[in-house]
């Protein structure tokens, strides 16, 4: 025993005896403005058509992707991100219906801009993969490798196409170098300066996209391991952060979230611009088979999750339970 008192003096359980206490001094807190909902619109569909590995989520009609974007305003949600599903027939080698003004993801855009107007950010991927019959991010070369330099002219095409539906925010996501600079450029030229761009920095070649692979119908053969990051590096990411931010990146993201939470917290410390991470669709769907199973708390498993995300750096979370935790913050 000390002059001063019992041992031990020190009790941080004092800080934890009530709920009120715990919400009084956490140091951490979730805002419904933190979250952005990713959506999946295809074309071709009159009824919303579940996505089996994702439970809860749908492939969107555009009205029923009109009505998701007015809760996600009645909710407090601050943006949302919009993939295209196009029929299967539209899809050829240079993923032509991506840069179409009649493609199925400028129509969602102009329908949603149409519906909620300026009261949620409305962000696009911009991406070939959900529109080549391959399936890769980018055009092909003669040996079959994704060709960087022949992307970034679909990229350019890409972006002015979606500013023109009326995209606030466009995400290129293919990993291809120097991305950002040409889509900027070519946003700049055409008028579109307002428009930000949400660059998809560090990007892995994870073994969690499995689901999202059905959410867009995706067509791919091989894998994206020449293009996206690798697992195993982190100065890689600090480099490729350092280059978008250099070529004009107004936001940057990674992608996924939960199992590169020290890349997050890295780049968090390294930017003095908004960092997003990206909670994907294989952390979503383990989260939700294994609440399905019974072996997890579903609600408190995701508040954790997103919590720890937040914890870790991240000013926005794109997230499936977007719409659902932002009711009830």
């Amino acid at each position: 025993m000390t002059e001063y008192g019992s041992f031990p003096g020190a009790r941080p359980r004092r800080l934890r005896t009530t709920p009120a206490m715990r919400r009084m001094v956490a140091e951490t807190r979730l805002h419904p403005a933190d979250l952005i909902l990713p959506a999946f619109v295809r074309e071709g569909i009159t009824e919303p058509v579940p996505i089996q590995a994702m439970p809860g989520v749908a492939q969107h009609t555009l009205d029923t992707l009109r009505k998701a974007a007015v809760e996600a305003v009645g909710a407090g949600v601050a943006g949302i991100m919009l993939f295209g599903v196009p029929e299967d027939e539209k899809k050829d080698a240079a993923g032509t219906a991506g840069t179409d003004p009649d493609g199925i993801l400028q129509v969602a855009i102009r329908a949603v801009r149409e519906e909620v107007g300026d009261d949620l950010v409305i962000m696009s991927d911009l991406c070939l993969d959900e529109y080549t019959d391959h399936g890769h991010c980018g055009v092909l070369d003669a040996d079959g490798r994704v060709d960087n330099d022949a992307t970034l002219e679909r990229y350019a095409e890409m972006a002015q196409v979606q500013a023109d539906a009326g995209v606030h925010v466009v995400g290129p996501s293919g990993m291809m170098d120097g991305q950002v600079g040409v889509i900027r450029d070519a946003l700049d030229q055409t008028g579109h300066e307002d428009v930000s761009i949400l660059a998809y920095t560090a990007k892995y070649s994870s073994a969690f996209y499995g689901p999202f692979r059905e959410a867009v119908g995706s067509s791919l053969r091989g894998d994206r391991k020449t293009y996206q990051q690798d697992p195993a590096n982190t100065r890689e990411s600090m480099r490729e952060l350092a280059l978008d931010l250099a070529e004009g990146a107004d936001m940057v993201m990674v992608k996924p979230a939960g199992p590169y939470l020290d890349i997050l917290a890295k780049v968090a410390e390294s930017v003095d611009v908004p960092v997003a991470a990206y909670q994907i669709s294989g952390e979503y769907a383990m989260v939700e088979a294994a609440a399905e199973k019974g072996w997890i708390d579903r609600d408190r498993a995701i508040l954790e999750t997103l919590t720890g995300i937040k914890r870790a750096g991240a000013n926005m979370i794109l997230t499936y339970w977007a719409t659902e935790v932002a009711r009830g913050l």
